[in-house]
This record gives structure tokens, sequence and C-alpha cells, in this order.
């Protein structure tokens, strides 16, 4: 498992599971936590006991649909892609293979959250909608990027790139030429693109990225590279 390196106060918790440790079968070997990829459901199961035996309690796992909803960790309605909560012992969860998981708290330790952010979700705003449900200055947050499919290997169109750059010119720079040289073919690179969208509403304390899903086969598990495949946890929570 991975913890999060940053300076996340006293009080804050958070960790992101790599898919190593569990039970699972290939092509979801070992520790998958989605129960929605066709993984016998015994074995994911055992996964999510496993890593409740590191939490406080179970997490509020999300039906996520690559949205901006932002729901209340403790709530029943859990079909979002992000979550957010005060109350302590309430573990507010995302699940990925490539998307970028994002988790946020609070300088003072009072909230925290937790964000799924594909391509479509971040383009629609699902970062800066996490950071309003927070209700804090966003200069008060922090917020920490697991990993996600890399710079070098995050291959999209140019239907992609327009979307970004049409929002934000600036955003041109995080999309390079595709080294194959087909037109409209371009890498991007998502933990920049996450970056400049949380600077536009005030979020400066930006921590994490670097880690490729993709290019790292031992411990992530990655959509792209593999099709059929697991997913990780990134978690967060109030002590």
């Amino acid at each position: 498992m991975l913890l999060p390196t940053w300076p996340a106060p006293a009080g804050v918790f958070s960790l992101m599971t790599t898919r190593e440790g569990g039970v699972s079968c290939t092509p979801w070997d070992s520790l998958n936590l989605g129960d929605h990829v066709g993984d016998d459901a015994t074995h994911v199961a055992e996964n999510r006991a496993r890593l409740r035996l590191k939490l406080p309690a179970e997490p509020a796992w999300l039906k996520q649909i690559h949205g901006t909803t932002v729901v209340d960790a403790g709530s029943d309605a859990l079909t979002a892609d992000a979550s957010v909560t005060r109350q302590a012992g309430c573990v507010c969860a995302v699940l990925t293979a490539d998307c970028l998981p994002v988790l946020f708290c609070d300088r003072s330790g009072r909230v925290v959250a937790a964000a799924h952010a594909g391509w479509r979700g971040l383009s629609q705003g699902v970062l800066e909608a996490t950071v309003a449900a927070m209700q804090v200055p966003p200069g008060e947050v922090l917020a920490w990027m697991g990993a996600a499919i890399g710079p070098d290997a995050f291959e999209v169109g140019e239907d992609v790139r327009q979307t970004f750059i049409q929002q934000h010119p600036e955003a041109a720079a995080a999309f390079v030429p595709h080294p194959s040289g087909v037109p409209g073919k371009w890498l991007a690179d998502i933990y920049q693109l996450a970056r400049n969208r949380l600077n536009r509403v005030g979020v400066q304390a930006i921590y994490g990225g670097g880690r490729c899903t993709f290019n790292e086969t031992a411990q992530f598990y990655s959509y792209r590279r593999e099709g059929v495949t697991g997913r990780m946890a990134s978690l967060i929570w109030l002590g």
C-alpha cells in the first residue's frame, strides 16, 4: 500500500492500495477491490475484509459514473464520483485503474474528501466540485494525487485535447504530439491538467503525482493495459 506523502494535519489518515496482498486470481490478481469488474465475489469480499482491518469503518464505496456529483460519505446515496465528510471514522474512498484519484483535507483537519477523476470527470469539474463541497477557503485545502496513467502512456485524441483547451487555453501545455506522428493523436499529462484546474480555484498545496499505473505493472492495475483488471482504492478519513 502507498502512504501519501503530504503535510496532512494530525488526525487525518490516508492510503492508496496497490494490486498486491489479496486473494484474487488472474487477471484480477491480487488485491482487487472492485465488485463490478467480473471478479469472484468471495475474493472481492476477502480483499475488502483485509483492507477493512486497516480502517476505522467500512469505506463509503461509491457507484462511480465519471461525473461531478459529490456526496456526504455518511449518506445512503452513493452514486457519485467524490465524497466528503466531517465525521470522525467515516471513510471516503474512490476506486481507480488509470483514472486519477485525488484526496483532500483542510489544514485544520476538520474535513476530508476523495475524488475520482477520469478525463471526463476532470473536464467537467469534479475536482472543483469537491473543493466547493468541503466548504472551506480553497487556500486552506491540501490535495494529494494518487497513482494514475502517466504522461508517456495516456494516449488521447484531438477531441479530448480540444475539450480541455476550449475551457482553459493553458491546458495546451499538458499535451504533446504522440511519438507515432499520427495526426490528432496526443499524449496527455493528467497530473498537470489536475494541477491547473485546482490552481484556478485557489488550491495551491498539491502533492503526489508522478506514478504510472500503465507502466508500473507489478504494483498497479491498468484498464488501458489489461482491459479486464482489478481496481485500487484511495481512502481518507478523520481519526
